[in-house]
């Protein structure tokens, strides 16, 4: 606290503008500028005992700097601190001020002393500045000011009491009698701050071990008063003036807590009325529920009639009405009034009972509509023909949940819609691709804030029905992590025997499932785990044939391009021969959907030349022969285009029908290349790739279909080491290995060394590449690629360009089965490979494959990786003699 000092004659002088430091005050000033630095650093920062400075008010406020401190009193900086921040306008520059200025500064300030100093380094100026905190001590007046470096200095004066003085003054009654009415004035406030805060204690402390005189600053420098107000007690050199002005002030503030005390009882009288009335209102509802009488019906009863309306089961109803009388106890502004609300609704609006009528079964027209919607498949047809009959015969029977699997674009998605069509049922489709979070199938648990239902629940809310045909999509394509697995989530769903009473974490009631006929889809049945592969039965739609895929090119892609963009076959037509153009040079896929959108790239050229056609010629309403640039290079010299003055009233009607070309936009092979680009594909890709030894033509089965993969070996100088690339896994590293030790076991008898014991691998090593590096490769079906290519190798002979092969091979030269033998057939007929190599135990799986397929291919059997040598290489294999297998 501030205590009496002995202050030098001179002390350095530290100008406040608009803020009055007071004697028992802290302070925390930030100093910036020049001037203050310089003052800081000389007279606190370099001395060995921190030194006094005077703080000297400014009475201009001109130039007011961002000071807006707020004083604690005591001594414990813990409890709060003022800060001052001085910055480039800072008043305590005082480089080139004249004595006009430094007139206006107060003659009367307090002697402080440093109570903490930190200096700091603004960045990237490199700027000095210093965080002080001081502590007012006493008055004193200033004599005469003088300039040191750029900051100034005064002679001072003390001008508070000496003890003496002191004791004699609190002899006098006028003192004693100010200092009662300022310690009860006091103590009543610290009383209040007592029942508010819990710094009373503290305050009260203070009150009773400093003098009062001096409490008298400290009480006024806590307050926020005005510049006047500080200046007016900084001049009250007489205690009892000094005790005068504070107990005024106290008072004040107590008057001031006094009415904002008045105006929260007020509030809060106002919250109690409100409460009131909420009482009052629930039993003016009572008593209209009573009379009868509902005409302010409120959003709640017009739930509670929805929910009544609803159909629920006995004990869903006995739930939702336990939720309703809670909801009615609760006030619109609660935090969970809104989500009870919301789930009520969603109560409200299940299907509980509510159904489609589901037409009469009509098989010969279930068979039409798919024809119509679907070419080929013929034995995904007949399988759901089969399950529509079962369907007839026993509506509640519980069918088996089927799953397609094909490669994209080959109508999985279509056919469930088909289905929906055949049966007469509401169809929606859930997508289940990306899927990681086990609440997207059960929900979200209410407690949790933006909690939701399931996808399921909330599809079947959508439909209104509850036995709709539900589309579980891409349902190969669901992951797991740390919130769960939604494939497992899906074992309830799917199984007959418990989706009966599906549970949903937000529903948070069971709801029946067992009149929902689900159908999925996928792309592979590898990542679908077995217990959930279980549940389903698995058709599989292979890729589509050249000759299929230009039947549903002209019967079903090519009108529904051409009403997707406005168009006719009066403004563009696609021959056959074109169309076979587009699939084998710039398709290359299982399904359509490339085929569909290079067909959408020719209509969007046709669209333009009939779009611009408008621009070409004036109307009327004759018909006027029109040259059009744009059409030259598309038209043969010398056709002419005509146009057909558009009615007034044509203005609702399609651009088709308004515009009449006598010459149609007909698509040649010119044309492809100049919308299409050049060629994607070519039928002598194979044949290129083939022409040195080493090479070798496999298939592969992918998510897409079946591929054509291409194997290259290549010899070099080495230690006997082999070398793969091309991303390969495990399984495909390990084939490559058999292979390699399988050719080098029967180096002699196929004639590739002289004599037994030479290591073919003497001296060189061999280096193995699968094309296409970008592309991950694993499985055991390039057996026998392998072989064939490390044979061409070493023997310097080329593989046939026309035949392509695929197996499993064992150590000692057996061929395996392998799978996907339809789709990698078919992939090679799509490469216009004429000769496949299978193994011989695939035979069976030949009957999948279209006639006209094998019709247009040589299929070749083999048990032994022997008969794969024989077949691969032009003129058969003349070392098979010399074998002694």
């Amino acid at each position: 606290m501030a205590e009496l000092v002995e202050l030098p004659s001179r002390l350095a002088i530290l100008p406040f503008r608009n803020k009055v430091l007071l004697p028992g005050a802290i302070i925390r000033i930030r100093c910036t500028s020049r001037s203050s630095v310089t003052l800081v650093e000389q007279e606190l920062w370099r001395r060995e005992e921190r030194g006094l400075i005077g703080i000297l008010p400014v009475k201009d406020a001109t130039e007011a700097t961002s000071v807006s401190p707020m004083l604690f009193p005591g001594t414990d900086l813990s409890e709060g601190s003022s800060k001052v921040q001085v910055g480039k306008s800072d008043p305590h520059k005082l480089d080139g001020k004249n004595q006009q200025e430094i007139s206006r500064w107060h003659n009367r300030g307090v002697a402080a002393r440093a109570l903490h100093l930190s200096r700091g380094v603004e960045k990237p100026s490199g700027r000095v500045t210093y965080m002080v905190v001081l502590e007012g001590l006493c008055r004193f007046n200033v004599q005469e000011l003088s300039t040191r470096g750029n900051y100034c200095t005064a002679r001072i004066a003390p001008v508070d009491m000496t003890n003496a003085e002191m004791e004699q003054v609190e002899q006098d009654p006028d003192f004693i009698a100010l200092s009662r009415q300022f310690r009860a004035t006091a103590v009543e406030l610290i009383s209040i701050f007592e029942q508010k805060q819990k710094t009373g204690a503290r305050t009260k402390f203070l009150l009773d071990t400093i003098p009062l005189h001096k409490l008298a600053d400290i009480f006024v420098a806590s307050f926020e008063t005005s510049f006047e107000e500080q200046l007016s007690m900084l001049d009250s050199v007489d205690v009892k003036d000094r005790l005068s002005k504070a107990t005024e002030l106290i008072d004040r503030h107590l008057q001031s807590i006094r009415v904002a005390e008045k105006i929260t009882q007020k509030v809060e009288g106002q919250l109690s009325k409100t409460q009131k009335e909420f009482f009052l209102r629930q039993q003016m509802r009572a008593i209209k529920e009573e009379l009868g009488d509902d005409d302010d019906e409120d959003d709640v009863a017009a739930l509670e009639r929805k929910m009544q309306s609803a159909g629920m089961p006995p004990d869903i109803w006995k739930h939702a009405q336990r939720e309703l009388r809670r909801l009615k106890k609760m006030q619109p502004q609660q935090p969970g009034y809104n989500s009870s609300c919301v789930y009520l609704e969603l109560l409200a609006d299940m299907p509980w009972q509510k159904a489609s009528e589901e037409n009469e079964l009509d098989l010969r027209s279930a068979r039409e509509r798919l024809e119509c919607d679907h070419y080929g498949l013929a034995k995904v047809k007949q399988r759901i023909i089969e399950y529509l009959a079962v369907r007839k015969l026993k509506p509640a029977a519980r069918g088996p949940v089927l799953c397609f699997v094909g490669p994209p674009g080959v109508g999985k998605t279509s056919l469930a819609s088909s289905i929906a069509a055949a049966l007469g049922r509401k169809f929606v489709r859930i997508s289940l691709g990306g899927v990681k979070d086990e609440a997207d199938i059960r929900g979200h648990r209410r407690t949790y804030v933006g909690s939701m239902p399931g996808r399921l629940i909330d599809g079947l809310k959508r439909v209104a029905v509850c036995n709709p045909v539900m589309l579980l999509d891409e349902i190969d394509k669901t992951g797991s992590d740390i919130r769960g697995d939604p494939a497992s989530a899906l074992l309830e769903v799917l199984d007959p025997e418990q989706n009966k009473a599906f549970n949903d974490h937000y529903l948070n009631v069971p709801f029946d499932l067992s009149k929902v006929i689900f159908v999925a889809t996928a792309n592979r049945m590898q990542p679908i785990p077995p217990p959930l592969l279980d549940r389903m039965e698995v058709i599989e739609l292979p890729g589509y044939t050249p000759e299929e895929k230009l039947k549903i090119a002209m019967q079903h892609l090519i009108p529904r391009v051409l009403d997707q963009h406005g168009l006719s076959a009066e403004f563009l037509q696609i021959p056959e021969g074109t169309v076979k153009l587009v699939i084998e040079r710039y398709t290359r896929e299982a399904g359509v959907r490339n085929l569909e959108r290079n067909l959408a790239a020719l209509a969007r050229a046709a669209a333009v030349r009939v779009a611009e056609q408008e621009h070409s010629g004036p109307l009327s309403k004759d018909v006027h022969p029109l040259d059009a640039p744009l059409l030259e290079g598309r038209l043969a010299d010398g056709d002419e285009v005509e146009m057909e003055v558009i009615p007034m009233g044509v203005g609702d009607h399609e651009i088709s029908n308004a515009y009449r070309v006598c010459s149609p936009f007909i698509v040649d092979e010119a044309m492809l290349e100049k919308v299409l680009g050049p060629p994607r594909y070519d039928d002598r890709e194979t044949a290129e790739r083939v022409a040195t030894p080493g090479v070798s033509v496999g298939l592969v089965w992918t998510a897409f279909g079946g591929e054509v993969q291409f194997v290259e070996a290549m010899v070099m100088v080495g230690k006997g080491d082999l070398h793969l690339t091309g991303q390969l896994g495990d399984v495909i590293k390990e084939s490559a290995q058999i292979a390699l030790t399988w050719v080098r076991a029967r180096a002699v008898e196929l004639k590739l060394a002289s004599a037994e014991g030479i290591n073919l691998l003497e001296g060189r090593d061999v280096h193995i590449h699968f094309p296409a590096g970008a592309v991950p490769k694993d499985g055991p079906s390039a057996g026998v690629t392998l072989v064939t290519s490390l044979v061409s190798l070493f023997s310097q002979r080329r593989v046939r360009a026309d035949t392509a092969m695929t197996g499993e091979m064992t150590l000692r030269g057996l061929v395996l089965p392998v799978g996907g033998i339809k789709d990698k057939v078919l992939a090679a007929h799509r490469y216009g490979i004429k000769r496949v190599i299978l193994p011989e135990r695939n035979f069976k799986d030949l009957v999948e494959v279209p006639a006209t397929v094998l019709a247009s291919m040589e299929i070749l059997l083999a048990k032994r990786i022997e008969d794969v040598l024989e077949q691969a290489f032009e003129g058969g294999c003349p070392w098979r003699q010399h074998s002694k297998l």
